[in-house]
């Protein structure tokens, strides 16, 4: 395989990530499917997974990470472990890049700014 399929692994993976968290950790899901399980999954482990976008991205890039990396294919497990931190973070970047700060937040600041 060569590096501009990996690249291209890699990308496909990073927004995957971000999608399936997202809409796990911040929608309600097609017929509120979402919000059902979280109210089912309550504050057990998995029901406090689902809250968290940062905790949630890293589940579901290992499984990504795996076949990014190519584990089968002769890919080192330390090379797997950095591309697993790797997709996951970059869902992270995405995530911190699509949030829409409250209005609230930037008048508080813009005021903040001008009494100074």
């Amino acid at each position: 395989m060569n590096d501009g399929e990996t690249i291209w692994r890699f990308c496909l993976a990073t927004l995957a990530v971000w999608r399936v968290s997202h809409l796990l950790a911040e929608e309600d899901g097609p017929w509120d499917l979402i919000l059902k399980v979280r109210g089912w999954l309550g504050s057990s482990i998995l029901g406090r997974l689902m809250d968290c976008f940062y905790c949630l991205s890293m589940w579901v890039s290992l499984p990504l990470a795996v076949w990014v990396s190519r584990i089968r294919e002769g890919g080192s497990w330390i090379g797997s472990l950095v591309v697993w931190l790797a997709v996951s973070g970059g869902a992270c970047l995405l995530e911190r890049l699509t949030i829409v700060p409250e209005a609230g937040v930037i008048t508080a600041e813009i005021e903040s700014l001008e009494g100074d």
